[in-house]
């Protein structure tokens, strides 16, 4: 089995929203994509999140974060609400009608139901086929891509492992794949 990597490219990034956004014109999945990769969460966690988590319905705006305790680790954790993210919650809570606080976000196909682990691993699979990828995405890869580009953006790498949990930032290294890209560099750098 394979190890699942970060998107890497930022061109990949984009060519993966706009394939829900505009090729299929699927908001959730679109919303799906972007929350994925800009809170970090696990796909467990993400297709739990319900309505009530990240919009105030009395105030008529989103929340400046999501709470919740880790299905995997039972931690407790807030993560901040970025503009990409709000914006693709707004644009795919704009398509929806008689939406109530419990309902989850990622809804599946039986009412009351939200997005299952595998139909969601399928739908992100078969777009990175689909846009021919450099590597096999997944939904794991939606996760480890907001670490690789954290770092890549200069975030410091003990706040990277806070946001995984990770016992050190070897761990995380080796999990955003960011020791390979640094030995790449090496070859690439030293032309002889």
């Amino acid at each position: 089995m394979s190890t699942k990597q970060p998107i890497r490219s930022l061109e990949e990034i984009e060519e993966l929203k706009d394939y829900f956004f505009t090729k299929k014109s699927n908001m959730r999945n679109y919303a799906l994509i972007c929350l994925g990769i800009n809170s970090a969460l696990r796909i467990s966690d993400l297709l739990a999140l319900e309505w009530k988590d990240v919009y105030d319905f009395a105030g008529d705006c989103f929340m400046g974060h999501i709470t919740l305790t880790e299905k995997k680790t039972g931690k407790y954790t807030q993560i901040a609400l970025n503009k990409s993210a709000v914006e693709a919650l707004a644009i795919y809570k704009d398509t929806l009608a008689g939406l109530k606080p419990e309902d989850y976000i990622f809804t599946g196909r039986d009412a009351g139901s939200h997005l299952s682990r595998s139909q969601a691993f399928r739908l992100i699979r078969d777009a990175g086929r689909e846009l021919n990828f450099e590597h096999e995405i997944s939904c794991h890869s939606l996760r480890k891509t907001f670490g690789y580009h954290a770092w890549k953006s200069g975030v410091h790498p003990v706040i990277i492992m806070m946001i995984y949990n990770h016992s050190s930032f070897q761990v995380t290294k080796r999990y955003i794949g960011v020791d390979q890209d640094d030995k790449d560099q090496v070859f690439l750098d030293l032309n002889l």
